[in-house]
């Protein structure tokens, strides 16, 4: 494909506006970054342009620790430099009205009500809390699938034996390749027994790059629930670190009980963050692990505190970070939730088309919007994982590979909020040239 062909794909593939370097050299200049917040009609080169990324790279693995949009990191600044300033006043003064501004703006983002919102330092910590905290009885399960990351199974391991309960382990697909939304669903049914108790299941697994159908295995859970006792119904938990930031739906309409992810990675967050949703009567079943401090900022007698209050752990976190996650809810949906979602896709359509067409590229996500998000995974022949990443990093192309844990280990490239077209074009013709 030469370069004409790729920007006229580009342009048919519903591209929001056409974008350019984000200056004459290609490199992000300050005194060009705009300090207000994004709406819908900010064109991709001005948002790629919030963000302070090394000159002359291009990110390819934002999705691991992502950079701060210039909103961000001025509340972060600001927040240190008054608590550097005072920390005792500044905290007496304002921690009800920042906690309450985070649970505004990420109920907003989210769909949910912010007092069924609790705050952890990251994905891992909200998995660990849900999973060694759920009340399981002795001879009930908590059930996972093979592909999940390794915190998974580490928590449900600890959450289960500490219980008296168990873990098992399915695959829920075949080839990432070959995926369906059918196949998936079909093996969540012939998987759940009746004395499976949790299903904790990843939204995008990061392995593969293979997006579960989280509503429809919802559903399939439902239906498994009709007809018995609530103490003996199996509950849904998502890890959604992956999809939190790029798809486009309430968090409510997934339909699990519990929604765990991190904010610092495709939500564009401070990093240390991240966040548990669960319904009331899901929170209920989850025993609190760590003391909470929100009877500090909160009014009223401690009993009456709603359940996911309970879950928030205390102790002093880096405040400024954790109050600068309502601007990068904020940054998020001022584009637009939708439109995020569009570009996202969009990006990583192009780039899984052309690989495609590499005799040498296997590409293990699917093609499908609908089975993928914002991770490819993929193999050159010839190379090691490794040996891609090097080789790609050697032409200032940022990609990474898949932990060790998962196997088989495969490169990964993720375009995001910080990539452009051109950013697209640039490393699907380096892999190309392997």
């Amino acid at each position: 494909m030469d370069r004409g062909q790729f920007f006229a794909t580009a342009a048919a593939g519903g591209a929001v506006a056409a974008v350019g370097p984000a200056s004459a050299s290609g490199q992000n200049t300050q005194s060009e970054v705009a300090t207000t917040f994004p709406d819908r009609s900010t064109p991709w080169s001005a948002i790629k342009q919030q963000f302070d990324t090394a000159p002359g790279i291009v990110q390819m693995s934002s999705f691991y620790l992502a950079s701060h949009p210039r909103p961000v990191r001025d509340a972060i600044e600001r927040h240190r430099r008054e608590l550097d300033r005072e920390a005792h006043g500044y905290i007496e003064e304002n921690v009800e009205r920042l906690e309450r501004g985070v649970r505004e703006e990420a109920s907003r983002y989210m769909g949910v009500s912010g007092d069924d919102l609790a705050f952890t330092d990251s994905t891992t910590m909200g998995l660990g809390l849900v999973y060694s905290g759920f009340g399981l009885k002795p001879g009930q399960e908590i059930l996972t699938d093979t592909r999940d990351h390794i915190v998974t199974t580490v928590a449900a391991t600890y959450g289960a034996e500490r219980s008296g309960g168990s873990l098992r382990q399915e695959r829920l697909y075949a080839d990432p390749t070959r995926v369906t939304a059918d196949e998936v669903v079909g093996n969540v049914r012939r998987s759940l027994r009746d004395n499976t108790r949790l299903l904790a299941v990843t939204w995008v697994h990061s392995g593969t790059g293979v997006k579960m159908p989280i509503a429809r295995i919802a559903e399939a859970v439902r239906s498994h629930n009709r007809g018995k006792a609530p103490d003996r119904r199996t509950l849904l938990a998502v890890d959604g670190v992956h999809g939190f930031g790029i798809e486009d739906v309430a968090t409510p309409d997934l339909g699990a009980d519990y929604f765990i992810a991190g904010t610092h990675k495709w939500l564009t967050g401070p990093r240390g963050t991240g966040l548990v949703w669960a319904t009331p009567e899901a929170w209920a079943l989850v025993q609190p692990t760590i003391p909470s401090f929100d009877p500090m900022w909160r009014a009223g007698p401690i009993e009456t505190m709603p359940p996911a209050a309970w879950h928030t752990p205390g102790g002093f976190h880096s405040f400024e970070h954790r109050w600068a996650v309502a601007e990068a809810f904020k940054f998020h949906s001022g584009i637009g939730r939708d439109r995020v979602a569009s570009r996202i896709h969009h990006l990583n359509s192009l780039a899984k088309a052309e690989m495609a067409r590499m005799p040498k590229v296997r590409v293990h996500t699917p093609s499908s919007p609908e089975l993928s998000a914002g991770i490819i995974a993929f193999e050159v022949d010839g190379y090691t994982p490794e040996q891609v990443v090097r080789r790609l990093h050697d032409q200032h192309i940022i990609a990474s590979v898949t932990p060790d844990f998962y196997q088989p280990n495969l490169a990964r490239v993720a375009p995001s909020l910080v990539s452009t077209e051109e950013d697209v074009e640039r490393t699907v013709r380096a892999i190309a040239a392997l």
